[in-house]
């Protein structure tokens, strides 16, 4: 579990400067990006295989690869940045980075606040725990405590679903969700398909998967207004789904080619 704790300490880090977010940046322009040569992408590292610390403690993942490819095509060099679930849109929205890779699942509210581009990964969302606890469906969470990522996509699914007396106990990240989970603080957790599955490699057949909660789609994220480096974005997007450079990443960090569902969508 020492990639949990790694995470989750990279996390705590960034959350210091959450704070720095709360004065609204302009939108950005493909031409800062280009003048600067560097373009900062801020990304999860608390959610394998898309957002990882490698052995030296570096951003990895396939968010890290797609952010590489990304600075590649423009022609500029990467730099990462550590953001956790809650911070990542203030600090893209305070201009502490330029765009966001990090597994940002494309909601109605979200695109409210940010703007997306067409999708380039894409997840399940489950309600995830203890083999030996029945549990299928929304009403089966009655009186029962269920950990999640603060401010996730599988928050908002499960706070939408689950009954008036079911306790939802949220959490900064997965790491700290799964790591209650592992405790025994919670006996249920919402998740993706991709932190269940790195849960049973730690601690197999202990947990089962409940129900599904949604069908997720990532974008990238710019803020408001960026509409040539949004349009640029789209274009890398679009060349690494028809040359397979996508699915090849997919394949790499997720042991199957890109879903259909993203691999033929571009909204």
């Amino acid at each position: 579990m020492n990639i949990f704790r790694k995470a989750a300490a990279i996390a705590a880090a960034a959350a210091i400067f959450v704070g720095l977010g709360a004065v609204a940046a302009k939108a950005q322009t493909l031409e800062a990006v280009k003048s600067r040569g560097t373009i900062n992408v801020g990304m999860l590292v608390d959610f394998p295989p898309f957002g990882i610390l490698d052995n030296a403690g570096k951003p990895d993942g396939y968010d890290a690869d797609v952010a590489k490819l990304l600075a590649e095509d423009l022609g500029v060099k990467l730099n990462l940045v550590p953001v956790t679930g809650p911070n990542r849109i203030p600090y893209l929205l305070s201009g502490q980075v330029d765009v966001l890779v990090a597994s940002l699942g494309i909601t109605p509210a979200r695109a409210e606040q940010v703007d997306f581009s067409q999708p380039y990964a894409g997840i399940e969302i489950f309600v995830f725990g203890d083999k030996d606890l029945a549990v299928k469906g929304p009403e089966d969470l009655s009186g029962k405590n269920v950990g999640v990522a603060r401010a996730s996509t599988q928050d908002t699914a499960i706070t939408k679903v689950a009954p008036q007396d079911a306790n939802i106990q949220r959490f900064d990240d997965d790491a700290s969700a799964v790591q209650a989970l592992l405790s025994g603080q919670v006996p249920l957790i919402g998740c993706s398909n991709t932190v269940v599955a790195q849960v049973e490699k730690v601690r197999p057949d202990t947990y089962d998967t409940k129900f599904s909660l949604a069908q997720q789609k990532q974008g990238i994220a710019t803020r408001p207004g960026s509409d040539e480096l949004m349009a640029a974005v789209n274009d890398f997007l679009a060349k690494a789904k028809q040359d397979g450079a996508l699915s090849k990443l997919h394949e790499k960090w997720l042991g199957a080619p890109l879903p259909d569902f993203i691999a033929n969508s571009k909204s």
